[in-house]
C-alpha cells in the first residue's frame, strides 16, 4: 500500500520539488502552503507522514506541530521538519513539539527519499510493537485493514462510526478522551453532532464488547480500559 505524505511549506518551489521526487517513488502527496491549511488537510486525510517547514509566516512549524500532536487521530503520523536552521535550540524546540526527524534545506532529492523511507520504516516498527503489546494485554483487538474487531477470538463487524470510536478509545488505553476530541476525530468538524449521538454509540459498543471496557468520566468524556 502506498504511503501518504502531506507537505506543509510556504515556498511553492519547495513543494513542487518534493512532490515530483516523492511521486516518482510511488508516494501519494498532498500540499498545504501554511500551518492552518495543513492542520485541516491532516485532520481530513490522516497522512502517514507530514513534512513540515519550520520557518513559515503566521503559524510557524513548531506551533503547527504542537497543534497536530493534540489531534488524537494523528497520533501515529510521523512529523519530519524541513529546516535551513542548524541551531541546537531550534532542534530541541522541534523535538519538544513532537517532531520525529529533521531534513535540512537545501533539499537533496536522493537524501530526502532515503530519510523518508527510514522514518516510515520506524513508524511501521512502532505500530507493530504497539499492536503486539495491545493484543497481549487485552481480549479485544482492532483490525484496521479489514475494518473489524475480534473479542476473545470471535471476529465482529461494527458499523463504521462505532468502529472508529472504539479504535480511537483503544488507541490509548486509560486516556480520557474529551467529547470534543471524539466529535472531531470520529465525526469531523463539518458535521454537527450532539452529546446524545456519542452516548448512543457508546451504549451500542458496550452491548457488543461488554460494560467493563468503556468507562464514563462524568462531565469530561470516555476512556478504554483493559
Amino acid at each position: 500500500m502506498s504511503h501518504s505524505i502531506l507537505v506543509i511549506d510556504d515556498e511553492q518551489d519547495i513543494r513542487i520539488l518534493i512532490r515530483y521526487n516523492l511521486e516518482k517513488e510511488g508516494y501519494m502527496v498532498a500540499e498545504a502552503e501554511n500551518g492552518m491549511e495543513g492542520i485541516e488537510l491532516a485532520k481530513k486525510n490522516i497522512p502517514d507522514l507530514i513534512l513540515l517547514d519550520v520557518m513559515m509566516p503566521g503559524l510557524d512549524g513548531i506551533a503547527t506541530c504542537e497543534k497536530l500532536r493534540d489531534i488524537p487521530a494523528l497520533q501515529n503520523t510521523m512529523v519530519c521538519f524541513l529546516t535551513a536552521r542548524g541551531e541546537d535550540y531550534s532542534q530541541i524546540a522541534g523535538f519538544d513539539a513532537g517532531a520525529d526527524d529533521y531534513i535540512t534545506k537545501p533539499i537533496k532529492p536522493k537524501l530526502l527519499v532515503s530519510r523518508i523511507a527510514a522514518v516510515l520504516r520506524r513508524q511501521n516498527k512502532l505500530a507493530t510493537k504497539k499492536q503486539d503489546q495491545l493484543e497481549a494485554k487485552q481480549s479485544i483487538v482492532v483490525d484496521r485493514e479489514r475494518y473489524l474487531i475480534s473479542k476473545d477470538g470471535q471476529e465482529m463487524i461494527l458499523p463504521r462510526k462505532e468502529f472508529e470510536l472504539l479504535a480511537l478509545l483503544m488507541s490509548k488505553p486509560g486516556k480520557v478522551f474529551h467529547r470534543d476530541a471524539i466529535m472531531s476525530s470520529v465525526w469531523g468538524t463539518d458535521v454537527v453532532v450532539g452529546d446524545r449521538t456519542i452516548d448512543v454509540h457508546i451504549r451500542k459498543l458496550r452491548e457488543k464488547i461488554g460494560d467493563k471496557h468503556i468507562v464514563t468520566v462524568k462531565g469530561v468524556g470516555y476512556k478504554f480500559q483493559t
